[in-house]
């Protein structure tokens, strides 16, 4: 009973303290190909490099489409409210990042409805402040985006490559897990065989041994009593004489 409670112990302590733990924050690359017609995912991320420091963040958007050589403010996110800023994406962007804080970190925004028009060069600019006890601090942080509008989609090198290797992987380890399972069936039917052998030995020699030693009641002929009487001086009367088996040993008895 006392080791259940101890066990009980670390689980209580998870539960009560699991509203510590906080998500990590990684900085992954945007896909760079959307398909004509479909949905895409924009994604943009900025993590703070002290996770424990108050913050809170704004973040823009500005796309510069293929030929031009200006970039066009399209879409503005801050105090949990997005806005539209160009006509050419009006009811096309919606936000995709961090959502029911002003400590943003994943400032994604999802495309609906590409068209060929949207490809193009995009930014992401981050506008961050830090607040410590004593003073604020701002940084900032951009990222750029070169996006492809393709009319249907292609597989890239490496999905080929991870899908090839994956099937390898599964096959190789079937075929060692088979290796394995013959090996060692055999091992364990070499070693049943010879603990059969060495049983079969043992009791072979046990039952020649008891065969040699437990023959049961034999009878002394009077030549060999009157020898053992000559010799011993224990016998002296030798018609009186029997032999009575005990266990694998036999006792002479001498009826006075």
């Amino acid at each position: 009973m006392s080791a259940l409670k101890l066990l009980w112990v670390p689980v209580l302590l998870c539960l009560t303290h699991a509203w510590l733990c906080h998500g990590a924050c990684v900085e992954v690359d945007s896909d760079t190909e959307a398909v004509s017609g479909h949905g895409f995912k924009m994604g943009c991320i900025s993590c703070k490099m002290r996770g424990e420091v108050p913050a809170s963040a704004t973040v823009d958007w500005w796309f510069m489409a293929k030929g031009e050589s200006e970039f066009s403010h399209i879409y503005s996110y801050a105090e949990m409210t997005g806005y539209i800023m160009d006509d050419r994406f009006d009811e096309r962007l919606a936000w995709n990042g961090s959502k029911k804080t002003e400590d943003v970190q994943d400032g994604s925004i999802y495309i609906l409805n590409v068209t060929f028009n949207d490809t193009g060069t995009y930014r992401c600019f981050f506008d961050r402040l830090l607040v410590f006890t004593n003073y604020e601090h701002r940084t900032n942080a951009t990222k750029f985006i070169n996006l492809n509008v393709v009319g249907k989609a292609t597989r890239g090198m490496a999905s080929i490559l991870s899908e090839i290797m994956m099937y390898v992987s599964i096959i190789g380890l079937q075929l060692w897990l088979v290796v394995e399972m013959v090996y060692c069936y055999r091992k364990i039917a070499a070693a049943g065989e010879e603990a059969l052998r060495e049983s079969e030995a043992e009791y072979l020699a046990i039952t020649s041994e008891s065969k040699d030693n437990c023959a049961g009641p034999k009878k002394v002929s009077s030549r060999k009593l009157d020898a053992l009487s000559i010799t011993n001086g224990l016998l002296r009367h030798p018609h009186q004489l029997s032999v009575k088996p005990q266990g694998r040993c036999f006792d002479l008895c001498v009826q006075l």
